[in-house]
């Protein structure tokens, strides 16, 4: 990516590197619903925008102009080509990138998987439910690719695939032209090989530098270890440690995570708001539910069954939290702890569990998943590092110095 911007790559050195490595590896991934890279070049001379023409791919519940968005799901099979392309799209679009396609989204951004497979090992779950474009960037058929999050569906495809990913402060950029699952909780997200390529990527978006700062200055660290939620893993969990050890030995600040209570309650108020709100948000559904997988019906039933009062006092909790949570950055840069219970499960017949994510996504945080982490079996184990609202530079400043400790030799 950082070829493209300083001109060492050209836009048509990246499509033809994209279109051979997904002839490689497309059979047997199956990351993409439509890929369909435009007439080269994509940009007329001079028109190019800051990422020089790099090839994107854009999850399958995101508009874009010309291709049908069929959201993982048969009931949208005949749906027309979106006449424009989503707010995001365009966006990115401004920053130089251009859609190569639509990647698989499992059915309607939830737990029902599609066939997109985990190039770390294509017997486990590559996650969800931005499955093919967290396959797409790790397998290298793509240098950048757009997902969304409403509860784990950026964070844990990273994680499980081993690439980095970044999911936006919410509200940051409009999710007109996405067919979203909870509009209190929605947030756009995007991926990439490593750390240093969303902060590239992030550069262009936003039209200024991220600011990486001095080396020698080390970031002030929360570090979370999630047991308050009884899913962490004995691989990851060693991995939380080991790296909280890497960070001290580097010389930063590192103080645990004081705020668990707040963590867990927050994780059950989310369940509670994403149900209600997909259930109306999503309410044409219930025509077609026997069509519908049994996750996603029992998701629309149980939000259509919960009362108003129980999802407003779950709203009040979350805001409440936080107010604390915010409040800990007053004195800290990040918080850092597992992106997931543990590796990718073995088996293509569910996604994963999205609870480590659940809190930060109610409270509406930028969040960057880091790889370079394995396990006893050489599976990828992502750390999520999490910032202030609206703070992604300096986010991803303090997401890169946690990448160069772990690539200075952290353990697998």
């Amino acid at each position: 990516m950082a070829d493209l911007r300083s001109g060492r790559s050209t836009e048509a050195d990246a499509w033809q590197r994209s279109g051979a490595r997904i002839d490689e590896t497309e059979p047997e991934l199956a990351a993409w619903v439509i890929h369909r890279p435009p007439a080269a070049p994509a940009h007329p001379a001079g028109r190019v925008g800051p990422l020089g023409g790099i090839p994107l791919g854009v999850k399958d519940i995101i508009d874009v102009a010309g291709l049908p968005t069929r959201c993982g799901t048969d009931l949208y099979a005949a749906r027309p080509p979106a006449e424009a392309d989503a707010a995001v799209v365009q966006a990115w679009r401004r920053a130089g990138a251009v859609p190569a396609g639509k990647t698989v989204s499992t059915e309607f951004a939830f737990f029902a998987p599609g066939p997109t497979r985990n190039p770390a090992d294509p017997t486990h779950t590559p996650g969800g439910s931005s499955s093919g474009s967290a396959a797409a960037v790790a397998s290298g058929q793509v240098p950048l690719a757009l997902g969304s999050q409403t509860a784990g569906s950026v964070t844990r495809p990273a994680s499980y695939c081993g690439v980095a990913s970044m999911v936006m402060t919410r509200g940051r950029c409009s999710t007109d032209g996405v067919t979203g699952l909870s509009a209190s909780l929605d947030s756009h997200g995007l991926y990439a090989a490593q750390v240093r390529d969303l902060a590239c990527a992030w550069s262009a978006f936003v039209g200024q530098e991220v600011v990486h700062g001095d080396p020698s200055t080390h970031p002030r660290v929360l570090l979370w270890d999630a047991a308050e939620l009884g899913v962490v893993e004995s691989d990851m969990a060693a991995a939380v440690t080991e790296l909280g050890r890497a960070i001290r030995a580097k010389g930063a600040e590192l103080s645990a995570f004081p705020a668990a209570a707040a963590v867990a309650e927050t994780t059950a108020a989310h369940a509670v708001v994403m149900a209600y709100e997909a259930a109306r948000e999503r309410s044409a559904l219930f025509e077609d539910i026997d069509r519908l997988s049994d996750p996603l019906a029992d998701l629309l039933r149980r939000g259509a069954s919960t009362t108003t009062a129980d999802y407003h006092a779950a709203r009040r909790s979350i805001a409440v939290s936080r107010e604390r949570i915010i409040g800990l950055f007053e004195d800290v840069d990040v918080i850092v702890g597992p992106a997931a219970p543990g590796a990718a499960p073995e088996g293509l017949d569910a996604t994963g569990d999205p609870v480590l994510s659940r809190a930060w996504q109610a409270w509406g945080l930028p969040v960057v998943t880091v790889p370079g982490i394995t396990d006893g079996k050489g599976m990828p184990l992502g750390m999520q590092v999490i910032g202030s609202p609206n703070c992604e530079s300096e986010l991803l400043a303090g997401a890169s110095w946690i990448s160069e400790v772990i690539a200075a030799g952290f353990p697998p």
